[in-house]
């Protein structure tokens, strides 16, 4: 899947806004990194990476 420059601009901006106004600590979002790196090693990479361009699919088309 090629990740689109919006939908990671979505997704900072959504990262920023826990941070800035819901507490969200920044060692919290090292582990949140740290275990997206980690996960995308694994062998349920591909699966998420299926579920997550459905879910971009989905609604993209709505």
């Amino acid at each position: 899947m090629n990740v689109s420059v919006p939908l990671v601009v979505i997704l900072g901006a959504v990262a920023w806004v826990a941070w800035r106004y819901m507490g969200l600590r920044a060692w919290h979002l090292v582990v949140c990194l740290l275990f997206g790196f980690l996960l995308a090693a694994t062998s349920i990479a591909p699966e998420i990476d299926r579920m997550v361009t459905g879910l971009v699919r989905v609604f993209s088309t709505h």
